[in-house]
């Protein structure tokens, strides 16, 4: 049972909190119904998400082999039959489906085009070097709209545009450790060819730049500012540099990268300053207006 569960990457699930942000930042936190059909969106998305991993997985088996850490992996490590994780995968996205069916048919769409996507991530657009992290990205805002739809939310162009960008972020800092592998020997994706140090270091350093820029000029815009009757958003700027930085002193000081959602799940500094970004957030739209 242990390799079937970690076949699934449930501490993955992490990712698909973005579902909730609609919720969360179009004032319906403490709609019951929205909460309850995006509680249960997301509990078919992580199924869906999980059978992702698995077809990812199944494809990469022989070159996640090569991987230092991947190569743990239950099919890389041959701990669970490709047969198997087949059966499981079916199983997974067949539940999936039926959830966010029966839940919302307009945010099955959405749903449905995430899972094409990854499907042509898996077998084509993740050996094109800057179309894969872009696809990635691409991913993390169609969770957004898969909270939107969930809840009748209108979604503003600044969640989808800081989305956007950070997630950029983020992949760009992913493929520097495996950049670092290659030059070490371990070439652990073809698109690696695609990228250097040169290239990742200059463009995180964009990503970042534009990402704080996008960020504050979000807090200061007089529609963001009437729409929560708050014209102290600007507060929370502290939060992203802090965010910012010390994911990149991770990046270029600790160089380890490689797994953003792994550096969330132990990074002490970096869950405190989310949570405190949440709370300064949370107290400045729903209480403090």
């Amino acid at each position: 049972m242990k390799h079937y569960i970690q076949l699934m990457r449930p501490h993955q699930y992490v990712k698909n909190l973005f579902i909730f942000l609609p919720a969360f930042f179009g004032l319906h936190f403490f709609n019951l119904k929205v909460m309850l059909d995006t509680i249960g969106v997301f509990v078919g998305f992580c199924l869906l998400a999980s059978a992702v991993y698995i077809m990812n997985d199944y494809q990469d088996r022989e070159d996640d082999r090569k991987h230092p850490e991947k190569c743990n992996r239950p099919l890389a490590a041959e701990t669970v039959s490709p047969i198997t994780a087949l059966w499981l995968m079916g199983g997974l996205m067949t539940g999936g489906i039926g959830i966010i069916a029966f839940i919302n048919l307009k945010t099955l769409f959405v749903v449905l085009f995430y899972f094409v996507l990854n499907i042509a991530y898996t077998f084509k657009l993740k050996h094109i070097a800057v179309v894969d992290i872009t696809v990635l990205a691409i991913g993390f805002v169609l969770r957004l709209y898969i909270g939107s739809y969930t809840g009748g939310i209108d979604l503003s162009m600044w969640i989808n545009l800081m989305t956007f960008l950070l997630a950029l972020f983020l992949g760009l800092a992913k493929r520097r450790a495996d950049v670092l592998l290659a030059e070490e020997g371990t070439k652990v994706r073809r698109a690696i060819d695609g990228y250097n140090l040169e290239f990742i270091n200059a463009a995180m350093t964009i990503m970042a730049s534009v990402v704080i820029v996008a960020y504050i000029f979000y807090t200061i815009s007089p529609d963001v500012q009437t729409q929560y009757h708050n014209n102290y958003m600007y507060l929370t700027v502290i939060f992203v540099l802090l965010g910012i930085l010390r994911y990149m002193q991770i990046t270029f000081v600790e160089q380890k990268s490689g797994n953003p959602t792994g550096i969330l799940l132990k990074d002490l500094f970096l869950q405190i300053v989310i949570a405190g970004w949440i709370s300064a957030f949370f107290v400045l739209i729903y209480v403090w207006k």
